[in-house]
C-alpha cells in the first residue's frame, strides 16, 4: 500500500516532461478551471473572506488540492493561479492569470491525501510585485497571516494591516485562515509557457502588454469581478 502512495505522489509531482504541448496546455486550462470552482465555493459558504478585504487586495491567488507528500519529499506541494487587478496602481478589472506554485513549508496535520484548497489575498503593492518577480518565502521575503473570516470583518484589523498576503485553507468544507510560514510561492514560468504558447514572464503578464486573456481564465475572472469589481483605494 505504501508503494502504491509513493507512485502516486510522484507521480503527481514528476515534471510532464513526456507530455505533449497540447496536453500541458490543457492541464493548465484545467488548473484555471479549478480554481474558479474553488474561488466560487469559497465565496459562497456562510463565513467566507470579508467582503472589504477582497475590496483592498491587489491580487488572489488560487491553490486547488494542495496535498502533503512528506513520506517522498519532506512538504507539499502544489498548483494554482494569481489574478491582479489591471492598472498602475491596481485599480482596474481582473486581468490575465500567472500560473503559481506554491512549495515546502510545514502545513501540519490539515493536508491530508484529500488535499487542501488554499486561497491568498495579496494586500499590497509590494506583496504584488515581490510575488512576480521571483520566489518569495512566506514569513520571509513577504508576511503572511491567517485571514479573519465571517463577512463582518473589516479591513482595519491587525492582519490587514501588518500582513503583505493573508492565507486562507478549505479542507472537508471546512473553511478557515491558516499561517503558512516557511512555505514559497513562485511563478510557473513553464506552466505560464504551456498556457500562452510562448516564453511570457509573470511581469509581462502582470502589465497587460499584448497579452491575451485564455478563455479557461473567464470564469475564475467573472468569480473575482462579481465578488470584487472595483479596489477600494484609501483617502491620503
Amino acid at each position: 500500500m505504501r508503494t502504491v502512495f509513493v507512485a502516486a505522489a510522484l507521480l503527481a509531482i514528476a515534471p510532464l516532461s513526456y507530455a505533449s504541448d497540447s496536453d500541458r496546455a490543457k492541464d493548465e486550462r484545467a488548473r484555471l478551471q479549478n480554481s474558479a470552482m474553488v474561488m466560487r465555493e469559497v465565496l459562497d459558504v456562510p463565513d467566507d473572506i470579508p467582503r472589504d478585504l477582497m475590496d483592498h487586495a491587489r491580487c488572489v491567488i488560487v491553490m486547488p488540492s494542495v496535498f502533503k507528500a512528506a513520506f517522498v519529499v519532506g512538504g507539499s506541494y502544489g498548483r494554482g493561479a494569481m489574478v491582479c487587478r489591471t492598472g498602475k496602481d491596481f485599480t482596474g478589472p481582473w486581468g490575465a492569470p500567472v500560473m503559481m506554485a506554491l512549495e515546502g513549508g510545514s502545513f501540519g496535520l490539515q493536508i491530508g491525501a484529500e488535499g487542501t484548497d488554499f486561497v491568498f489575498l495579496v494586500m499590497n503593492d509590494r506583496g504584488a510585485r515581490s510575488i512576480t518577480h521571483s520566489k518569495v518565502r512566506l514569513g520571509g521575503d513577504v508576511s503572511v497571516a491567517a485571514g479573519p473570516v465571517g463577512r463582518d470583518a473589516s479591513a482595519d484589523t491587525d492582519a490587514y494591516m501588518r500582513a503583505e498576503l493573508l492565507s486562507y485553507s478549505r479542507t472537508r468544507g471546512v473553511f478557515a485562515g491558516l499561517s503558512l510560514e516557511g512555505s514559497t510561492l513562485r511563478p510557473d514560468g513553464r506552466a505560464d509557457e504551456n498556457l500562452y504558447g510562448r516564453h511570457v514572464t509573470a511581469r509581462e503578464i502582470l502589465v497587460g502588454a499584448e497579452i491575451q486573456t485564455p478563455k479557461a481564465a473567464q470564469d475564475l475572472l467573472a468569480v473575482l469581478q462579481k465578488a470584487s469589481p472595483g479596489r477600494k483605494v484609501e483617502k491620503s
